[in-house]
Parts: structure tokens; sequence; C-alpha cells
């Protein structure tokens, strides 16, 4: 999945997993998937940047969508905002689809087409209420159709599983139950740690303390940020990190040192993990992540499919997102470029093995009793990094420096506080959405 990730990504991960073709010259910035050329229809889209992810699409484009000749316009997320606003506001639109993450096109709900026809029109897909209810981006009609998701999840040799705790189910941790194995798993190691995370300068650690420690001690991420719950969250964190191999820091994913065996047991995006097992998916285990006072804080990536208003063609428009909802299409972009459905499509039984144990630690994180659904900030637009750089400075205070918690949250939910304050947009989920969005 594109999402911020760097150059390792996708096109490591699926290398010996799925051949990708090569369908020709990736230069420009408009390429097509079934021809281009005269009566073609523009998708433009900030996913799939890395080539090999972008010439697969367009090999799905050419195969599944076939009433319409569609131009992939794969472009860096600040061009996609840019590009959709000018045109837009301009009303001088030339993008006939716009494809990307959640927090991506909710800026620009107002110049999205309504799309409840085309949701209607769908009913066969098996779309969760939950994905059609994010779809309305904070309004009454749907203003995108989703595309597919992601999550983070572990990532656990199964050399590592002769030190889980008495009585601890890997499919079902806590977070107690994680510090108690990963304890265990140093002491039976020599003293050397095995636990890992991507806390390196690209790495996606941030992610884990907004939408999956955090949520699951505090139930929130921005409105609990300073509160008595994330005291404890991050008391935890630094008994965590005691455990943790110290090299994660230089790490900005963890698909390498778990190909190396220097971390057994490893939380990182799905796109960033499953090229270690896949030459020996048998010896792996990927499993949702812990639970903890407030449930299964878990962080889900979705990517929707949304038609600007005034788009050209928007009925050909409309066909391309029926064609890309379709089991057909869901299951492709899975097998090619790890992206997971959206739908009710049946997952077959004969995806690659790395890609097979994702899709089940994805499901199972969903579906998990007491599971706390949370989303990549929404609306920060380019002060996202800002704003993700709090949470990283909070670990560096805390873990790193060892600086006493309380102090370090106040001063940082100061920083937080300050930029909400400039910003003035809703909370996402988990917290409530509330208008402007402020630290308690």
């Amino acid at each position: 999945m594109t999402h911020r990730s760097g150059p390792i990504s996708r096109r490591a991960l699926l290398a010996g997993i799925a051949a990708a073709p090569v369908l020709g010259a990736c230069g420009g910035v408009s390429t097509t998937g079934s021809g281009g050329g005269a009566g073609s229809i523009t998708l433009m889209s900030n996913q799939f940047s890395p080539v090999e992810e972008k010439q697969r699409f367009e090999r799905i484009l050419q195969e599944r969508v076939t009433g319409e000749k569609v131009a992939f316009n794969q472009v860096e997320t600040g061009i996609f905002a840019s590009t959709l606003q000018t045109q837009a506001d301009a009303g001088k639109v030339r993008i006939s689809v716009a494809g990307a993450l959640h927090g991506d096109l909710a800026p620009h709900a107002s110049r999205l087409t309504d799309l409840d026809d085309v949701l209607a029109s769908l009913s066969d897909r098996g779309f969760a209420e939950e994905l059609t209810g994010l779809a309305k981006l904070g309004g009454s009609t749907t203003k995108y159709i989703p595309w597919m998701q992601a999550s983070y999840v572990l990532a656990v040799h199964k050399k590592a599983l002769q030190w889980l705790p008495p009585g601890a189910d890997v499919q079902r941790l806590t977070y107690d139950q994680l510090l108690t194995w990963t304890t265990a798993a140093r002491q039976a190691n020599g003293g050397k740690p095995v636990f890992g995370i991507p806390a390196g300068v690209k790495g996606l650690y941030h992610r884990f303390f907004q939408g999956f420690l955090l949520p699951s001690f505090t139930g929130g991420q921005i409105t609990t940020f300073r509160g008595p719950d994330a005291v404890t969250a991050w008391e935890y964190m630094k008994q965590l990190w005691a455990q943790t191999a110290r090299a994660s820091t230089t790490y900005d994913n963890l698909q390498e040192p778990l190909q190396r065996g220097e971390v057994l047991i490893g939380f990182d995006h799905v796109a960033r993990l499953v090229g270690a097992p896949a030459g020996r998916p048998d010896d792996w285990l990927m499993v949702p992540a812990p639970s903890g006072p407030k449930g299964l804080g878990y962080m889900l990536v979705l990517a929707g499919l949304a038609i600007p208003a005034g788009a050209p063609e928007p009925a050909k428009a409309k066909n391309v997102i029926r064609a890309l909802t379709t089991p057909e299409a869901q299951i492709d972009v899975l097998r090619q470029n790890a992206f997971f459905p959206v739908t009710n499509a049946a997952v077959p039984g004969d995806l690659p093995g790395a890609v097979a144990l994702a899709e089940a630690a994805v499901k199972a994180q969903r579906e998990a009793p007491g599971a706390i659904l949370s989303l990549p900030p929404v609306g920060l637009g380019a002060r996202d990094g800002e704003v993700g750089q709090i949470f990283k400075n909070c670990f560096k205070e805390i873990c790193l420096d060892g600086r006493p918690v309380r102090q370090v949250l106040d001063a940082q939910a100061r920083e937080l506080d300050r930029i909400l304050g400039e910003l003035r947009i809703p909370c996402w989920r988990p917290d409530p959405a509330g208008n402007p969005c402020r630290v308690a």
C-alpha cells in the first residue's frame, strides 16, 4: 500500500509472490491501463506509487474495466490535493475518478459528487455499514465508494512461540501478555530482545501510538491525549521499550530485520511485513494487535473512489467504480498489490502464503470483540507530518530520554492543541466528531 510508505513498500513484498507484468513505459504523468487515447477517462490517484505496483494496477484496469478506456494518472499526495482543488474550484475538471485514502478525500467533500445512486446499485457487494458510513465524510450523502483497505498487525516467527506466557492465545493477546512474552523471550535469548518496531526516520511507528496503543488504553487519540489513561499507556510503553531491540530506531520497516532473524516479533504496516515470510510462510504467523483496558484499538487504512463535481463523463466514471468493486477486481488487487477487499468478495484459498497470512490477521483484528476502529488523522493536509511528529516526540522523550510522562504529555499537548486550533477541523475516529477537535 502506498500510505506514505518508504522505498521498500510492496515492490519487495510481492517479489517472488506474483509476477509483475511489464506494461510499457512508466514515464510522464498519464499512462493507461486500457489503451487511453481518444475517449479515455482519467483516474487520478495517490496510491500505487512504486513502479511495479503502478504497472500491476494498470494491468488490472485493462483486464477488469472492459467497458471503458481508463488513463491511470498516479501522483504524489500533495499534487493530488492541489490538482483536485484547483480544477474543482476553477470549474474546469478534467479528472473523472479520484482514488485516495479516506483522509485525503475528506478535505474535498464539498468538491465531490454525491454517489448514493452508485452505492445503491452495488448492494450485492456487501460493503460493511461502518465503511459506507465513513464514505459520507461527515455528511448525509455518499461522497466516495470504498475501494480497498489495509492495516497494521504483528508478524511472529514461530520460534518465538516457545516463550509465549502460559494460557496466552497468540491470536488474542493483551498488552500485558505481550510485555510478559517479550520479557521472557529476551531473557531466554541471552538478554537480546526479539521484539521490534519501525522507529527509524521513515518508520510508521507513530501509527502504533495513534491507532493502537492509545485507543486501547484511553478509547481515543486526541481528546484523551494527556489524560490519566494516556499516562498509563506511556508508562506501559516505557516497559515495552525496555524489551525492544534498540536497533528499532534504525528500522524504517521491519521486513528486513525479520528476514535476517534480528526480530522475531514485530509490529508494522502489512505492506512492510509480508515480504519477510514470503519464502517460508509456514515458519510465520501474522496476528491481530493486542487488546488493552478499553478494547482492541486498530487503525483502518481505507481508500475510496470519488467523482469530482463537474467531472467529464460521469456515467463512464461510475462504470469504472462499479468495475473496480467487483469480486474479481478486488481479489486481483489483493493478489497483486496486497490491498484487502472492502466487499464480500470470497477470498480464494490459493493466495500467496504471505498475503493469506496478512489477510487473515487483518480480518481477525477488524472482527475482534471490543475492536476500536481508529483512522489516520483526517483533514490535516500538509500538517499531518507535524502532528505525527508530536507522537514521535512523546516516544523519544519518554522512552529514549527518560523524561517524566506527565511533563512530556502536557508539553506536547500544548503543541498539538496549537496546531488543531489553527486548523479548526473535526475530530476523527475513535474520538467523537467534535468541531473543532481539541485536546481535552
